[in-house]
């Protein structure tokens, strides 16, 4: 076994100027009201590990600068390594406007949020698809409101005593899954 360098790793890897050939796993996700920008930026890197379809920023959730805006948060940048530049994204204030028109368009909507009647993220089939994941904020996750927007939730058990994961990585563990489930039974 030898360690590949990174231009022997980068040989496998799309490059920015074929990214939108590649073929994405149907996956929309809203972010919404993310507190740390640093959790925004390394949901970018894993969006583009995965390479879903796009993310939507929601709520405060702190975002990349938009069209020579410089309120955009710089941390974001910082974190996502370039992903910013090859996972599609767009802010929307109001994350029930994205799901609104997720569920014009026929798609599922999925919250990852412990509820009364998720079920374990390893659990999911490979009809899910397409599907748009809801990941709410790193305290309070998904709200209500929201909740009441969604065709059903998963959950990623707890063993033990915290009560949930670090919210990039949870959409990390959650995302990844989804992408075995489309890789399999494409």
């Amino acid at each position: 076994m030898r360690k590949l360098t990174h231009d022997q790793i980068a040989l496998k890897r799309a490059k920015p100027e074929n990214i939108s050939s590649v073929k994405k796993l149907p996956v929309y996700v809203v972010l919404n009201s993310i507190r740390s920008s640093y959790n925004v930026g390394s949901i970018f890197r894993t969006s583009d590990g995965a390479m879903i379809e796009k993310l939507y920023l929601c709520g405060y959730t702190p975002h990349p600068p938009i069209n020579g805006d410089h309120s955009g948060n710089k941390e974001v940048l910082k974190t996502a390594l370039g992903a910013t530049e090859s996972v599609k994204w767009e802010y929307v204030k109001d994350p029930k406007e994205v799901i609104k028109k997720m569920k014009a368009d026929g798609i599922k909507v999925c919250a990852l949020e412990l509820t009364d009647k998720s079920f374990p993220y390893y659990e999911l089939k490979k009809d899910i698809f397409p599907v748009c994941l809801v990941v709410g904020n790193e305290i309070s996750g998904v709200s209500q409101e929201i909740l009441d927007m969604c065709d059903y939730s998963i959950e990623i058990p707890q063993y033990g005593i915290k009560q949930s994961l670090n919210v990039a990585v949870a959409y990390g563990i959650a995302i990844f899954e989804m992408r075995k489930i489309f890789d399999l039974n494409v």
